[in-house]
């Protein structure tokens, strides 16, 4: 009996090794498919943009077997914690506060943000910094932050919900601001363009792609954002490796996906992939 068990066991540790090295060499990469130029969808419904073929590219370098899924932006981080993909290449920006929760490969791309208001707005006049960095404390930010606490006081301030963007109107560094939230940013450009909202507060390329494709008179104004809730470029999300344990097979395989990202990225910085797609997708090169 003993020595039928121990068959048995033998038989199941060979299968999860098998298994176990299968599955490393498959990678899930999730994205929102609602965030041009980043990533969005196709008239067909398929994935495109930015994110997408940068993702393809990656995988390539790496060597894995790549599967891109959509996923709604609320249950990205939430999604990946439960393992129902390895990786998230959706425009998400790294913050203190999201690598409380996961991980994050070096950058890949600089998002800039900004307000987009229609032509017309009285918010055109705002007088403000080019560049309004958090990091900074004191002086022109100080300013800014005042210019922008009156020019908001009253408006309906729309936004994508779960972003860094939400995250700085609701911070209390503008005072208290009357924010609505969408889910998607295609929401967001949709009610500002017919007046449902004041202004709004998103990726410049996010606007500028919208203005383009709609034809909308979309304007820019006050700062462009830095630091702070806006962190540091925008880069892959991965499980942290402690959350099953870094000595555990699904620890150490996480563990050496970050790895193998962030060579994948040095290497198509090298090669000049990074910038050739960010030129094709934004207009400008907005790699890292």
């Amino acid at each position: 009996m003993m020595r039928i068990r121990k068959v048995i066991l033998s038989i199941f540790a060979f299968l999860f090794l098998i298994t176990s090295n299968t599955y490393a060499d498959k990678v899930r990469i999730a994205t929102e498919g609602a965030y041009p130029p980043w990533n969005s969808k196709s008239s067909d419904g398929k994935l495109i943009g930015f994110e997408v073929e940068l993702a393809n590219v990656l995988c390539g370098y790496m060597g894995h077997e790549c599967t891109i899924v959509e996923q709604d932006w609320d249950g990205m981080i939430p999604a990946l914690r439960m393992r129902k993909y390895d990786a998230i290449m959706a425009g998400m920006s790294i913050t203190d506060e999201r690598k409380k929760v996961i991980t994050f490969s070096q950058g890949y791309a600089d998002e800039k943000a900004s307000l987009a208001a229609m032509k017309g707005s009285d918010l055109e006049g705002m007088k403000t910094s080019k560049v309004l960095n958090l990091n900074k404390k004191g002086g022109s930010t100080s300013k800014d932050l005042k210019t922008l606490t009156a020019a908001l006081s009253g408006k309906q301030v729309c936004v994508q919900t779960g972003t860094i963007h939400q995250n700085f109107l609701e911070s209390g560094d503008v005072g208290k601001v009357n924010v609505r939230t969408y889910k998607t940013q295609d929401d967001v450009n949709l009610d500002l363009s017919s007046g449902r909202c004041d202004v709004a507060l998103a990726a410049i390329s996010s606007f500028t792609d919208y203005a383009k494709a709609s034809g909308k008179n979309v304007v820019l104004v006050g700062p462009e954002y830095r630091g702070g809730h806006f962190g540091n470029g925008v880069g892959v999300g991965l499980r942290q490796e402690a959350q099953f344990g870094s000595s555990t097979a699904m620890g150490k395989r996480d563990g050496q996906l970050l790895k193998d990202f962030n060579k994948a990225i040095n290497k198509a910085r090298k090669d000049g992939k990074i910038s050739e797609l960010a030129i094709k997708w934004f207009g400008f090169d907005a790699s890292m």
